[in-house]
């Protein structure tokens, strides 16, 4: 096995051991970190694998043939999933975004997303169930998981250009398919739709105007397209600042060929600034993790494949929760662990970097975005 396959398997093993208090802390849906932010946002990651190699996630020369992705007995089986999720809502979650990897590998996740539209809040409301995915498999599996009770899809979309998108993805899939597969979503009842393009200046930033252009008039108002920077999540994808194209530019190349105006937030801890098109054609987000940090308001937590609890999209550690789960431990200890980690939570890596300290001093590598979702 390649030298650079071992820190990453072994990445994966670090975990702080997720600690039960003396005292039990009620899940009251009150919950605040260190920063007063509340916790309203689960992210559940249902498998580490995908079909795809992005050069800025799963970069092949990583990920090849000869990495060792999680066995199946350590991933969190649906039930799991399920039993830590409704702890969450207790805790005050509102909105859980099923994630990857490419969610949609995972075997009959339809019956993990009937379990988790049948969870309800304390005051009795239902969830927002979403789930983010490349669209490979959204042709086929939109009706059944909308059945289920899935309410929305968010789909990754770098390219219109086929050839661009091809190589993007760096396993030949075309573009067409992606599209069909939104299309599916739509008559599905899936929507708002919202479509992310992850923009790398010198790579795809000519798309911008074009796609925009494109789901203007094939999709209309029912879908939103949303740019995000170019991050620095995790360690393979080889990161550089001259890449990342500023959402202020690509919002100056929008405004050029359609005049926008801005909208107010749409929800506390939002992490898209949204605008619309002046002539009432739709609307567009911008995610602006590198250039305008968003950890002031942000209530999202992420819970990884195989049951470990990350407060922060670039943490190096997590709250390992499986042990909990599968050591016997009572909904009361779990809650009370998930309410101990969020208290003490204070992680504010995008305005650390912006001031120059982030990752002072830790010496440790980043969690990899395929591992926990985006």
């Amino acid at each position: 096995m390649g030298e650079s396959v071992i820190p990453l398997a072994d990445l994966r093993t670090l975990a702080r051991p997720a600690r039960i208090p003396a005292q039990p802390i009620p899940a009251t849906g009150l919950l605040s970190d260190q920063l007063g932010r509340p916790l309203r946002d689960l992210r559940i990651s249902v498998t580490d694998r995908c079909n795809f190699r992005c050069s800025y996630c799963m970069p092949k020369e990583v990920f090849d043939r000869d990495y060792r992705f999680l066995p199946q007995s350590s991933l969190l089986s649906f039930e799991e999933i399920t039993r830590v999720a409704s702890l969450f809502v207790a805790h005050g979650v509102t909105k859980l975004r099923l994630t990857g990897g490419e969610p949609l590998l995972r075997k009959g996740l339809e019956a993990l997303v009937q379990q988790l539209s049948a969870l309800r809040t304390p005051a009795g409301d239902a969830l927002d169930i979403t789930l983010t995915t490349n669209g490979t498999l959204l042709a086929r599996k939109a009706v059944a998981l909308r059945e289920a009770g899935l309410k929305r899809v968010t789909v990754s979309l770098d390219a219109l250009d086929d050839a661009i998108f091809r190589r993007m993805n760096d396993v030949d899939f075309p573009v067409a398919d992606v599209l069909a597969g939104i299309d599916a979503a739509l008559a599905a009842g899936l929507a708002p739709i919202k479509i992310n393009m992850v923009v790398k200046r010198g790579t795809n930033d000519h798309e911008i105007v074009p796609l925009a252009r494109h789901v203007r008039e094939r999709f209309g108002p029912g879908v939103v397209l949303r740019f995000i920077e170019y991050m620095d999540v995790g360690a393979t994808n080889g990161w550089r600042l001259d890449e990342v194209l500023p959402s202020a530019e690509v919002r100056a190349r929008l405004h050029a060929a359609f005049a926008l105006e801005k909208l107010p937030p749409s929800a506390a801890g939002e992490t898209a600034e949204r605008w619309r098109y002046a002539d009432g054609g739709g609307e567009v987000g911008f995610i602006s993790s590198v250039t305008q940090a968003f950890c002031g308001d942000c209530n999202r937590a992420r819970l990884s494949t195989e049951g470990k609890l990350f407060l922060c999209l670039f943490a190096t550690r997590g709250h390992d929760l499986r042990s909990l789960l599968r050591g016997g431990a009572s909904d009361e200890d779990i809650a009370s662990a998930i309410g101990l980690a969020w208290q003490e939570r204070d992680d504010r890596y995008s305005e650390l970097r912006g001031s120059g300290t982030a990752d002072a001093g830790s010496g440790e590598r980043r969690i990899e975005m395929h591992y926990i979702g985006g």
